[in-house]
């Protein structure tokens, strides 16, 4: 059985205009692929592992080519747990809103976490390999204003490094769902959450 995994990336719930557009997301994936599984891992309800002095050791380690061994490696059995649960999926769903530009610090925490050499990424002798290749990615996004523009889109940090990240980890089929502007006035906040759930509603079945 496949599985997609949501990661939430907003602590609104209900009030998200995020989670609008990924609701329509779900239920129309819901429809097109009954035998999948869908789990949804809440960043603001997880306790992610604290990135230590001995864990970031540990990753250090593995960088120089050797294994973890010893408290080193029970330290770093949380983050094992974590990158074990991104690699079961087939397909991911990243539902986050924009902050200060950027992600909102628990995904980027997320990512610090999971984005780990020997398990999403290796250095061979023509360059980096991710690991996680094979699998397709939709992120689905609301930001206050509208960075589509070629004179606002260069304070869009969020974009380009959700493609990076990922795309170092062998992830390249990677689809943006933007609700764009969500603070400059209700009656454009209605157009660009339902212009949006109208992309999510046609994009889910693809997966």
């Amino acid at each position: 059985m496949k599985k997609l995994l949501h990661i939430i990336a907003t602590p609104r719930g209900e009030e998200s205009s995020t989670l609008k557009v990924s609701n329509v997301f779900l239920d129309s994936f819901r429809n097109s692929h009954q035998d999948w599984v869908i789990e949804d891992f809440d960043l603001s309800k997880e306790e992610l592992p604290s990135l230590t002095v001995k864990r970031v050791d540990g990753k250090y380690l593995l960088l120089s080519g050797k294994d973890l061994y010893g408290d080193m490696k029970v330290a770093w059995q949380d983050i094992i747990a974590e990158i074990e649960r991104f690699l079961s999926a087939d397909a991911v769903l990243i539902s986050t809103p924009m902050w200060n530009f950027g992600i909102p610090y628990t995904l980027k925490h997320y990512i610090d976490v999971i984005v780990q050499p020997k398990y999403l990424f290796q250095y061979t002798a023509t360059g980096v390999e991710g690991l996680a290749k094979g699998r397709k990615m939709a992120v689905i996004t609301s930001r206050g204003s509208d960075y589509s523009s070629a004179e606002t889109k260069g304070a869009d940090f969020q974009e380009p490094y959700l493609r990076f990240v990922f795309g170092f980890a062998g992830i390249t089929d990677i689809t943006f769902i933007n609700a764009e502007p969500m603070n400059m006035g209700e009656e454009l906040q209605k157009k660009a959450i339902a212009s949006a759930q109208e992309k999510a509603r046609k994009l889910a079945p693809q997966f």
